[in-house]
């Protein structure tokens, strides 16, 4: 991912280890284990009622890159390692592909040799990757005071009415299980995650995600576009079914002149009156806070009986997916949903000569 600054992953859910290869990045930037490490914890299970019962310590190591606690511009390359697996129910279903997986594609695409254990590479599991990488991106955005916000807007039918401020997102979204930047919403969040996890099933979720401080001009037109790379890596997060910019597909119920963003001066600095363009045009930045949203689909990992086939024998059957699942993964994937966007957005910086 990425075409200056790169982006390689590397493992298998339940493989030795997740890792991921950042090249590109320029020397002398602060970077140690701790930053990477902050950022990776927020991905961690928040609640054994709402998450999977799976605890994996995801304490990072920093292979390259870094040499007395600054970047290189060396590849870097870091790892977790996967303790806590337990294949035997992957073994059992092997012959029978889940329902809303990967692993009839990937049993195809792969002719049987793909590592079907834990979904392998195409768990949720090598999201860890995408969230180191996303810690080295967000230490290049900070350099040009960029700040690169998440949160959680929907769960299930519970939907966030209230636009939270800025403040509330920073303070807020990592004080709750859920990720919510309204705190009583929150709570209605959580029991609508538990309410699906008592009757076997499970829920998604909307994620709104923004970006700060972009100067106007960011981004390439046409085959470059700002947006079209960042909706390309959000669409790389599993369970991901649709992003949205600004007013997204509102837009195409108004008319123009309640559509366009009309431009004024505040302050010595061209600015515009509202965002529904949520910060790109033509491919390239306004200056205008960049804000999207992110659609996940519900964990197909449920233990509500399903038609399936066995493959082996060619017969049709049920199965109750067994293992330890997510009743809902939006709240797990804020860091994640920031870190493709850190990431998209430092591949662009330098892209126009990053100093």
């Amino acid at each position: 991912m990425g075409k200056y600054f790169t982006v390689t992953c590397f493992g298998e859910s339940h493989g030795k280890c997740v890792g991921v290869v950042v090249d590109g990045c320029p020397p002398g930037l602060d970077l140690s284990d701790a930053d990477v490490q902050r950022e990776l914890d927020k991905r961690k299970p928040v609640s054994s009622a709402i998450s999977t019962p799976r605890r994996e310590e995801d304490r990072v190591e920093l292979l390259s890159g870094i040499f007395n606690g600054h970047t290189t511009g060396a590849p870097i390359c870091m790892l977790v390692w996967n303790r806590a697996v337990d294949s035997k129910p992957y073994e059992e279903m092997r012959w029978t592909p889940r329902p809303g997986h990967a692993d009839y594609p990937a049993r195809i695409r792969y002719q049987g040799f793909n590592d079907y254990r834990g979904g392998g590479r195409f768990s949720g599991r090598l999201t860890a990757a995408y969230v180191m990488a996303g810690a080295v991106a967000k230490r290049v955005l900070n350099k040009k005071g960029i700040e690169v916000l998440a949160h959680v807007t929907q769960i299930g039918p519970i939907k966030s009415l209230k636009t939270p401020s800025v403040n509330e997102i920073r303070l807020n979204v990592y004080a709750n299980p859920m990720r919510c930047a309204t705190r009583d919403v929150a709570q209605l969040m959580e029991k609508a995650v538990r309410a699906a996890r008592d009757e076997g099933d499970s829920v998604g979720g909307v994620v709104e995600g923004m970006i700060l401080n972009v100067p106007p001009g960011i981004g390439q037109p046409v085959f470059g576009a700002l947006d079209a790379d960042l909706a390309q890596a959000l669409f790389n997060i599993p369970a991901v079914k649709g992003v949205e910019f600004g007013t997204g597909f509102e837009a195409a119920g108004l008319k123009g002149s309640q559509n366009n963003d009309a431009y004024t001066i505040k302050t010595g600095q061209v600015s515009t009156t509202t965002n529904n363009a949520g910060g790109i045009l033509g491919g390239l930045s306004t200056g205008m806070p960049i804000i999207f949203r992110v659609a996940f689909k519900p964990t197909p990992s449920i233990a509500k009986p399903q038609r399936t086939v066995n493959l082996k024998e060619g017969i049709n059957m049920e199965i109750e997916v067994k293992g330890r699942h997510d009743a809902c993964i939006v709240p797990r994937a804020v860091p994640v949903v920031e870190s493709m966007a850190a990431i998209t957005l430092a591949d662009h910086l330098l892209a126009v000569g990053f100093r």
